[in-house]
């Protein structure tokens, strides 16, 4: 049976939840608007000098709303575009070549059941959410 999308999903996000996989997205634009609209509004209240101190304020502030805040996986997968998600599910199904199921719930009994599958489809998994999504990764192996 060929794999769909969403059975590929469901399974990455309950290896994820299985392994406790957290991710930490960078998000440095929130961060840069942060500063340079605190700067703006600095030099509109209190001119050249208001510029410095807002932009130093405005940047410690921006550090503050992007340090990592680590969310479980499954969410962030769950929230994919359709052509990021389509990235992540040629990855996995590489790996089930070969494999076969009747239904959603035995090939994720498949693949936890097996060290090597498993291994291979967090790999894949940890490699995406690196990559593609410049994430930090936080897990319990």
């Amino acid at each position: 049976m060929a794999p769909r999308m969403d059975d590929v999903m469901r399974l990455c996000c309950d290896i994820s939840a299985h392994r406790e996989i957290k991710v930490a997205l960078k998000h440095s634009a929130k961060g840069a608007m942060v500063a340079g609209g605190t700067a703006f509004l600095g030099g509109l209240m209190l001119g050249p000098m208001g510029i410095a101190v807002g932009g130093a304020v405005g940047g410690l502030m921006g550090s503050w709303v992007t340090s990592g805040r680590f969310v479980p996986l499954p969410e962030i997968l769950m929230e994919l575009p359709p052509s990021q998600k389509q990235k992540l599910y040629a990855d996995v199904v590489a790996i089930l070549d070969g494999l076969s199921w009747t239904d959603v719930a035995q090939m994720v009994a498949l693949v936890m059941g097996s060290a090597t599958l498993q291994q291979q489809v967090v790999a894949a998994l940890l490699s995406y959410a690196t990559k593609e999504l410049g994430a930090n990764v936080r897990y319990s192996d």
